[in-house]
């Protein structure tokens, strides 16, 4: 079921990308977004659910609660930029939201393969270690990104603000990303 879940968030990010690549079909990749974010959902209930009526599991309760949780997180961050690019009437794409976009295709592959391959803690600690650098490619592209946004004599406030409330959200499900990252580490260290 992990794994089913980390198949949503790879979903999710390559739809992201899409997205961010193609402003014309917004509403395609808004409302395959949220598709994908209810599949989540719907996993990540059951998940809880089975913890609650099985009386062994096979990892400790917390941890299965909170790596189902972190990694439904991500796809809701993702599913939440889709959103405000909506609510925003984003027209055109900006290149800084399409390499963010990408780095997350990368860290949520990376997070898959993690999940998949969760029982060999070398393999998660290598994958662990390229969401990292991944975060932080995303930190880099972020900060001048949004720096660029004041370039110019007289930036336009309206754009500023989507702009910016957009690359938020992009950076947030990246450190999200890490997140999940961290716990999926956790646990392979423990039950190794």
């Amino acid at each position: 079921m992990f794994a089913e879940i980390a198949r949503r968030v790879t979903t999710a990010a390559k739809i992201t990308h899409q997205l961010f690549r193609e402003p014309e079909n917004l509403h395609k990749h808004v409302s395959a977004i949220k598709d994908v974010e209810h599949e989540a959902d719907v996993l990540t209930h059951d998940v809880i659910s089975r913890i609650d009526k099985t009386f062994v599991t096979p990892l400790d309760r917390e941890d299965i609660h909170m790596l189902a949780s972190r990694l439904d997180d991500v796809v809701d961050l993702l599913d939440g930029t889709a959103r405000r690019a909506a609510m925003f009437r984003i027209k055109e794409t900006r290149e800084p939201a399409q390499m963010l976009a990408s780095v997350l295709v990368r860290a949520a592959t990376r997070i898959e393969e993690a999940v998949i391959g969760m029982k060999k803690s070398s393999l998660v600690i290598e994958k662990a270690r390229e969401i990292k650098s991944l975060e932080e490619e995303g930190d880099a592209i972020y900060h001048l990104a949004v720096g660029s946004l004041f370039d110019g004599e007289n930036p336009d406030p309206l754009e500023v603000i989507k702009w910016k409330e957009l690359y938020d959200t992009l950076e947030r499900a990246l450190d999200q990303c890490e997140d999940v990252a961290n716990v999926l580490e956790s646990i392979s260290l423990k039950n190794a």
